[in-house]
This record gives C-alpha cells, structure tokens and sequence, in this order.
C-alpha cells in the first residue's frame, strides 16, 4: 500500500481495545494517529490540529457518528471520513456517506477491506488537491471564450501557463473568430509585465503610409498633418507588451523595421535620427499561413523566426465540439443578464443543432449567435427558431452552406476555379450577412481585394 509520511489517522471510537486494535494496525501500516474517545472530542481534535483522515465509529456517547461526520463536513469538507459500523447500522452509515463520509467498513472489520478503504479515500484526496492546483493556475485564463474541458483547449491552457511568466515573443495562429486577442491578453495578464501596459494593434487597420507612425511614431513636421510629435504604440508599450494582432497584413518594407526594433530594442520615429531604446514584448497573431507567405516572398523568413520562437496555434471550434455547451451556456447566462431576460436552458432539439453547426466563424460565431437568440427570445429556452438560419439549415437541409462546384474528370479549368472562388465568397458573406471586412477576415484576404474579387465576378454590393 503507497503511503503518504506524516498522515494522520484520526480514530474516533468510545471502545478503548478497538481503539487500540486499530491504532497498532495503523502504526504498522505507517500512519501516525490520533485518538478521541467520542464524536465531541473527534470534533475538538480537528478544530485543533492537521487530520488526513478520520476512521469514525458509528456509536458514541455524546455525539454520535452521524452528527459528528456532518459537524466534521460542515468545519473541513476536505477530511475523508470512513465509517465505522455493525451489519445492523448499515442503512445507518449510508445516512453517514450521505452527509458527507468517503465510505463505510463493517465490523468485525476485514482490514484488507480496510486498507482497500482508506487508500482509496487518500488517494481521492490527493486528486482532488492536484487538480484544485491545476485549476487555479489554469483558472487565470479562463474567459467565456478560453473555457474548455476539450484536449485541444487543456493543451493550449497548459502552454499558456508555461509560456506567460517568461519574456519570449509568441506567435499566436488560428482561423478568425477562435480567440487570438484573448490568448494574448492572457499571456500578458499572467507575466511579471503584467502591471505594465498591454498595446493592442490591428495591423489590417491601419493604412500602410501610416503603419511605421503609427507603430514608431513621428517627430513635429516630419510629415504634412504632423503638427505635433507622437510617441508611437512601441512607445507606449514600454516595459509592458505590445499585440500586433494580423502580422500578415503588415506590408514588406515595415517588416523590416519591426525586425530592427524586436532585435535591437530600440525604435526611429519618423523625421528622427537618433534610436529610442524600448524594453517590450512582442506577441503577434495572424490567421493567414505565415510560412506558406514566406515561401511566396510575402513575408520576411527572418521576421518569421524571430516571431516564432513560441507558437501557439488556436483551435478552431469543430475541433472542440465537446467545449461548445459549456461555452453556449456561458453566453446565454452573460447576454441573459444583460438584457435583463431570464434564459434558463437551451433545450436539447436547438443544443442538437448548435453541436452540429461546422462554426466557419469559430467562438466569435457561436457568441453572436447567442446574442442573436436572446435579443429574438419571448419565452424562457432558446429553440431553434431562434437560431441563425445557417444553424438552422444543419436540419433542414445537411449542410450549413450552398456546395461547392465539383471538379471535372480532368481537373479543374480556369473557369471551374473563379465559379469555386466567387461561390466560396458568396458564402462568407451570407454568413456574416453581408459584412465585407468580416467575411475578408475569414477568407483570409484584405478587404480591398475582397471588393476587386466582387467587381470581377459582378457582385458588388452597397453592404459592409
């Protein structure tokens, strides 16, 4: 039997020779112990020094055993308490486990039975400290959105509490909507910078003649509209870290310049000579293939490794399907007080929908959709008329959107690839009903061209 050193067994028990009996049982099984003669002084000895267990008969003077377990509990719940008792008390000691025992023995006690027992009850103790010791380092990340009891998810969380206290920069990628900008704020809430502030940049939006200003900042004059000097967000970040969400967006000659400041500390704001030392932490995101932009000379090699010392990939939300209750739940419940509307439940037919859903749009998909249900919401239980018609659509029609063209015997043509683009396209944008900049995001491109794509294919519309 695996022993802990030190454990001590408490043995509650008004008969003197069974105390004695189980004291020497306990010595030899290398336990030190504690006696109390009944459930009052039991009580006493808890409220006064470190007990790992209790052996607690279930007949004593004063307090008896059922009394005592559920003074016990209700003092320290996190004391295993095995009960003591004859065959005739059993429905007794079930009462007991009811209240709060680990478990019961008979007398005469069987002590393979015994020691079967308590290694069970030790052994669940030292599990459950384990595990409270995981969630509270994990339970610094856990937003709505990072909440997850799925593989993917537990893997992400542990490399985010490995990666967090240290200095390295950290590439995050994933596909939109799975949590990119949450994983850096956790990382950044959860480091020694963590006092210091956090700069978040959109590099998709901001215009490429004003990225290095915005970024670096400028001096007074140095260009027309620059009628005062600006710090720049490097600046801003010092000592803390700065998020440059959409690396990918961040045009070739930039990228030069931010591989300068990340390698030499130090920055050159626009219309200046001299360098401005910067202590900051980079954390970037894309959800473009960054090494596939290498390969094509879209992105400097160089930059790449510098930014990928740590990467940290999203998972998107098909691939955590067991995650996708827990994370409905917890949207209803936050959109749910926000209206002011009392949602209790999301009945299985609409949560049978919602498991089936492929989630092109990931978390951020699943969260609108919540907030879309609630805001449409009379009674008091989400169903599924008050779901997105593409949720909705799994139901009625199998799939989630328009299928794609299938290829010819011999491949695809050059027309079979500009009806798969523009049919791909059409699709983003019912999803995200009409938006350009989001349906952009989730087809990986610029908005810009989004719109040139639409112009060639003559579906060009006035919605955003």
């Amino acid at each position: 039997m695996s022993r802990l050193l030190k454990t001590t067994i408490l043995i509650a028990d008004d008969d003197r020779s069974h105390r004695l009996m189980l004291t020497t049982m306990m010595d030899e099984w290398g336990f030190d112990t504690a006696e109390a003669c009944d459930g009052e002084q039991a009580l006493d000895i808890v409220r006064s020094k470190p007990v790992d267990m209790i052996l607690m008969d279930m007949r004593m003077p004063k307090i008896d055993g059922i009394e005592a377990t559920r003074a016990i509990c209700s003092y320290n719940p996190s004391i295993p308490i095995v009960i003591v008792t004859a065959y005739s008390s059993i429905p007794t000691a079930v009462e007991a486990v009811k209240s709060g025992a680990f478990d019961y023995v008979t007398k005469p006690i069987d002590f393979d039975t015994l020691r079967v027992v308590m290694e069970r009850a030790l052994e669940h103790t030292r599990l459950r400290d384990e595990n409270e010791s995981l969630r509270g380092e994990l339970a610094r990340f856990q937003t709505s959105e990072l909440t997850g009891a799925s593989p993917a998810m537990q893997k992400l969380l542990e490399m985010i509490a490995l990666v967090a206290p240290t200095d390295t920069t950290v590439l995050i990628t994933g596909e939109s909507g799975t949590g990119k900008g949450l994983i850096a704020r956790a990382i950044h809430a959860n480091s020694a910078r963590r006092e210091k502030p956090l700069i978040e940049v959109n590099c998709a939006a901001i215009p490429e003649t004003l990225i290095e200003s915005e970024l670096f900042g400028h001096e007074k004059g140095a260009f027309t509209g620059a009628d005062k000097q600006r710090k720049g967000r490097f600046t801003s970040a010092d000592s803390g870290t700065i998020f440059l969400d959409e690396i990918g967006e961040l045009p070739l000659p930039m990228q030069a310049k931010l591989l300068r400041a990340i390698q030499e500390g130090e920055i050159q704001r626009v219309g200046s000579d001299g360098a401005i030392p910067v202590d900051v932490r980079v954390i970037a995101a894309t959800n473009r293939n960054i090494e596939k932009m290498v390969k094509e000379g879209l992105f400097r090699e160089d930059l790449f490794y510098r930014l990928n010392v740590f990467a940290l990939a999203a998972p998107p939300l098909r691939e955590r399907v067991e995650d996708i209750p827990a994370l409905a739940q917890g949207f209803l419940a936050r959109f749910s007080r926000k209206s002011g509307k009392v949602v209790r439940t999301i009945p299985p037919r609409a949560m049978d929908l919602l498991l089936r859903y492929t989630w092109p749009g990931n978390v951020r998909e699943l969260e609108n959709a919540m907030e879309r249900a609630v805001i449409l919401l009379r009674g008091d239980s989400i169903s599924p008329a008050e779901l997105p018609l593409p949720v909705q659509a799994v139901e009625e029609q199998g799939e989630e959107k328009a299928p794609l063209p299938r290829p010819a015997e011999n491949g695809f043509g050059e027309a079979d690839l500009a009806c798969i683009e523009k049919q791909a396209i059409l699709n983003k944008l019912q999803e995200t009903a009409g938006n350009k900049s989001e349906a952009a995001r989730r087809l990986g491109i610029t908005r810009r061209t989004l719109k040139l794509k639409l112009k060639k294919y003559g579906s060009e519309t006035e919605t955003d």
